[in-house]
């Protein structure tokens, strides 16, 4: 499938079947849009596209239609898709899980108003996992995950640092064990901040293989949706321990991460403010919730937020330029490499390569599933996984989903999140659209990006 679009007087195709992309002149770009997914089917410039560039030379014409057509002919433009029989005749059984996220809390300190955990209860009574719990977790871990070598771990909540007592046995656990098995436990943490300070920074650092802060903005911003249980703000009491702790990772490993909702779609601001605190690693998100929150993001909204994510792309690729850049998640992208096929097709794998824990050993395909009885796989003190829900998430790719079909970004946003789609779309196979739209301004963003960096 052929994409071309303009940016800031920039003109740019992709293919997303052959994975090719290039910046065009306006001619190039103006016959690709006149004629949509329609190939060159001969090298003659077909009359209705050259009535419709009668403003341009005629032999310049020519000359791009040629080159299109050659371009088509070799099939790096408007190429086949070579993946459907490879999603089709992909293998569905025999994944292992090389991924867990362990919710070793279910209560918080703060009181997000946004919070898709219903402030670390997950909608159910607030606790802490025990070390025993954590332990059968990594027991159970070393079992699913096969023959797979590396492992991830993430400690999540709540807030994981109402427990780190706990994290720190599960981690010692952890490292006996991968001796023992030939395993390697890669640990992430994701924390608000409030209980951070120099002991546990310490522990973090030599353990923690990333750190995750969340933080949303500018502080009022931030102190607007991410209030303690009082209702004061959080942003004092974090911001300076967040840098801190940036500095002391070397700006790498870490994300700052936060969300922005209706209440700030200038959110832009809000990652150059966390810019100009000097993080190099930033990950605001969109937020996604019940229609009926007065927070959540709305389609009259996309105008206004489609021009951010563009004047944020400018001002990145700016300060990238000027040599105080920083990376902003949704902007990074490798022209030349990215994630294999299989992982492109299906996205995360939750459900059957990646799950959670709750406090009391139950497994759930992610950790947005938490809580969800209808979900639930199983539990860490039996093996296995139930596996009818499983294959459901197993056999879940680009091809099932009709609205990813015909689009652009398949292969970039490898279907969505499914917690979102089942949650707000009406099934796994059924995106939230509005998601789709912002994840495909996020990609035209991202291409942007790489090929000004390319043209370095």
């Amino acid at each position: 499938m052929v994409h071309s679009f303009t940016m800031n007087g920039t003109y740019i195709v992709m293919d997303s079947n052959s994975g090719a992309v290039s910046v065009v002149d306006e001619v190039t770009y103006l016959i690709l849009q006149a004629i949509g997914q329609n190939a060159p089917k001969e090298e003659a410039v077909p009359a209705a596209v050259s009535a419709s560039l009668s403003s341009f030379d005629e032999e310049v014409i020519k000359e791009v239609w040629e080159e299109l057509f050659a371009l088509a002919q070799e099939g790096i433009l408007f190429a086949e898709d070579p993946y459907e029989e490879i999603a089709k005749n992909r293998p569905l059984s025999g994944s292992v899980v090389k991924a867990m996220c362990l919710h070793v809390a279910h209560d918080c300190n703060l009181r997000c108003r946004y919070c898709f955990a219903e402030t670390g209860s997950y909608e159910g009574p607030r606790g802490l996992m025990s070390a025993w719990v954590g332990k059968q977790a990594i027991d159970y871990l070393i079992a699913a995950s096969g023959h797979r070598k590396n492992l991830e771990v993430d400690f999540f909540g709540g807030e994981p640092l109402l427990n780190f007592e706990v994290v720190k046995e599960i981690v010692r656990y952890a490292r006996e064990r991968e001796k023992e098995c030939g395993k390697n436990f890669r640990f992430t943490i994701t924390t608000n901040g409030l209980l951070l300070d120099d002991a546990k920074k310490e522990f973090i650092n030599a353990e923690m293989g990333n750190i995750v802060l969340s933080i949303d903005g500018r502080k009022e911003v931030n102190d607007a949706m991410r209030c303690r249980v009082d209702g004061t703000g959080s942003y004092d009491a974090i911001v300076d321990k967040f840098v801190d702790m940036a500095e002391s990772r070397n700006q790498d490993n870490y994300y700052v991460r936060g969300t922005f909702t209706r209440k700030n779609l200038d959110f832009a601001a809000d990652v150059l403010h966390l810019a100009d605190l000097g993080f190099k690693q930033i990950s605001v998100e969109p937020v996604v919730s019940s229609p009926e929150a007065d927070y959540m993001l709305k389609e009259s909204d996309l105008p206004l937020l489609y021009e951010q994510y563009e004047k944020l792309a400018k001002e990145y690729v700016a300060r990238k330029k000027a040599g105080n850049g920083f990376n902003f998640f949704h902007f990074m992208m490798d022209l030349t490499g990215g994630p294999c096929i299989l992982k492109r097709l299906s996205g995360c794998g939750a459900g059957h390569e990646y799950v959670a824990i709750s406090p009391d050993g139950d497994i759930y395909p992610c950790h947005q599933f938490v809580g969800d009885e209808s979900k639930k796989l199983g539990n860490v003190a039996s093996p296995g996984l139930n596996r009818e829900i499983s294959q459901v998430f197993r056999e879940s790719n680009v091809y099932t989903k009709p609205a990813c079909q015909r689009c652009f970004a398949k292969f970039y946003c490898s279907g969505g999140c499914p917690a979102n789609a089942v949650q707000y779309g009406g099934g796994i196979n059924d995106p939230l659209p509005l998601s789709c739209d912002l994840m495909r301004k996020r990609l035209e963003c991202a291409l942007y990006c790489a090929v000004m960096a390319e043209e370095e």
